[in-house]
């Protein structure tokens, strides 16, 4: 019986084992940590409920120490200047217009339509169109609103390809420095 292929075969396998354990061993760089991104839809759809329905936050906060010392006010008795510590600072919130009891019920009823537009979109086969007028109907009718920012926020989500298919502007996603 002839044996010089198996001898081949065997061959190649040890060179195949070498190569491998020498990229496993020669990569010094540990591999970076992977961002969670969820696997099945139902996770999607939890992440974009919890992100999409969330207060708004700047996206960097201020640098305050909350027990830094304010600047001194006046002068005790005795001459000693009278200084304190810090309050702990309030993060600041955007100020959004109030809408009538009308309006907000309006403006609600459309922005959780839209949220369910989007989850819609993320089927295949779908598209975020309806969501999209949604969002922008929200930003024209109720233009300083919470509602209008967390149109904007949702539009900005939206996968590129789909920005540039339904001509979404930069001013349509602006959020300026919140989150």
């Amino acid at each position: 019986m002839n044996t010089f292929w198996l001898k081949m075969a065997g061959i190649v396998v040890v060179i195949l084992v070498v190569i491998v354990l020498v990229n496993v061993f020669s990569s010094s760089e540990p591999e970076p940590e992977r961002e969670h991104k969820p696997e099945t839809f139902y996770e999607q759809i939890r992440e974009d409920n919890k992100r999409l329905r969330a207060d708004p936050e700047l996206r960097q906060p201020p640098v305050t120490s909350p027990l830094a010392p304010l600047p001194a006010t006046g002068r005790r008795q005795g001459g000693q200047e009278k200084g304190g510590v810090g309050k702990p600072v309030k993060p600041a919130q955007p100020q959004f217009k109030e809408l009538s009891e009308e309006d907000e019920m309006q403006a609600q009823k459309l922005y959780e339509w839209a949220l369910t537009q989007r989850k819609m979109g993320r089927l295949p086969a779908m598209g975020y169109k309806k969501m999209v007028d949604a969002c922008r109907e929200i930003i024209a009718r109720w233009p300083d609103s919470v509602y209008a920012f967390k149109a904007k926020r949702m539009l900005a989500d939206i996968p590129e390809r789909y920005r540039s298919l339904y001509h979404i502007t930069e001013e349509e996603i602006d959020l300026g420095d919140w989150k």
